[in-house]
């Protein structure tokens, strides 16, 4: 499957710049919401190719919205990676538990980006 459609979780307008900055430079069309309730309703109106997930959101966390997203039929098989500026072993290990496809820590490097996506595609 092709990933064309990213839907991009993130609450920092900053953040949220620099990852769409990457994606539609680079030819993705890019949806962007900033917290996980309203990426879980987003996910299943949209059906996004990819979800890029912040852990660090107002209500529930990145990680409760992938475990969320993992577990649902509808979106399950939605791969989702999560993006965050929480970098200890630990944190990737418990995103990759909650179903995440992958783990970037922020900033984020356009070319690890880029090669997580096309290993997904």
């Amino acid at each position: 499957m092709a990933i064309k459609n990213v839907l991009i979780v993130e609450d920092s307008p900053t953040d949220c710049k620099a990852l769409s900055d990457i994606l539609t430079k680079n030819g993705f069309g890019v949806v962007s919401v900033g917290t996980a309730e309203e990426a879980l309703t987003k996910v299943k109106e949209m059906k996004p190719d990819l979800v890029l997930m912040d852990v660090v959101l107002p209500g529930q966390n990145g990680f409760q919205a992938t475990r969320t997203l993992a577990r649902d039929e509808a979106t399950r098989n939605t791969p989702v990676i999560i993006c965050s500026s929480k970098h200890q072993e630990t944190d990737k290990v418990w995103g990759m538990r909650q179903g995440a496809k992958n783990y970037l820590v922020k900033p984020v490097k356009q070319t690890e980006l880029l090669a997580m996506i096309e290993a997904l595609g």
